[in-house]
């Protein structure tokens, strides 16, 4: 099963890391490309034309990459990578990710605060627990998120959350199933490696939940 509770493809390609020379789905992998101007340009959506360069979702893979000049060395040809490039992927795919979780909510199809949350939880409607990095531990640990290991996204701060509902900031949502939570789960995981936030994270003091 593939994140968002859909069957793998068997013919999910697979692509190879510049820097560890890895071979892994794509969903673990950053794609860029090579632009007009010479400059490597990341591919989030992955539909950029040009032959595709692939890097872990990782910072110190993509820092790694511009400092050794390994984008060059792909392309085999002189190539600019811009030395804030980690930061030019982090902050578009928090875009995306904010982006996703707002068309859901226009859709009637996710939730924010804690008793709307809860109230999905209980009636079984929720097929993902959203929850601010940076929300109080205590806080976080009232709501359990559903059956699965992908169905707890924890990435985003409450400030990022609160983007998505045109809110100042979110610390609990909730979102129904469909392919726009299958969008959201798998844009997290991606943002959750970059960020070095792998599996639930507590963090952050207590406050009031939103």
């Amino acid at each position: 099963m593939t994140r968002g509770g859909r069957t793998k493809d068997r013919d999910d390609p697979e692509r190879r890391c510049i820097v560890s020379g890895d071979r892994g789905s794509t969903g673990g992998l950053i794609r860029f490309v090579v632009g007009p101007d010479r400059t490597v340009v990341p591919d989030l959506a992955g539909k950029l034309p040009g032959r595709g360069i692939w890097v872990t979702a990782d910072r110190a893979a993509l820092e790694t990459a511009v400092k050794k000049r390994l984008f060059a060395r792909a392309a085999r040809a002189p190539v600019t990578a811009p030395p804030d490039l980690a930061d030019q992927v982090e902050a578009a795919l928090v875009r995306r990710l904010v982006e996703t979780i707002a068309l859901a909510r226009k859709a009637g199809a996710a939730v924010a605060g804690y008793e709307k949350a809860r109230e999905w939880l209980v009636r079984g409607d929720a097929a993902a627990l959203l929850q601010a990095a940076d929300g109080s531990t205590r806080g976080r640990t009232k709501l359990r998120p559903p059956a699965g290991s992908e169905s707890h996204v924890t990435c985003l701060s409450g400030r990022e959350l609160g983007m998505a509902f045109g809110r100042e900031n979110v610390i609990h949502a909730a979102l129904a199933a469909g392919g726009l939570c299958g969008r959201v789960v798998e844009e997290a995981a991606r943002l959750a490696r970059l960020r070095g936030q792998i599996g639930d994270q507590d963090a952050g003091e207590d406050r009031q939940d939103a």
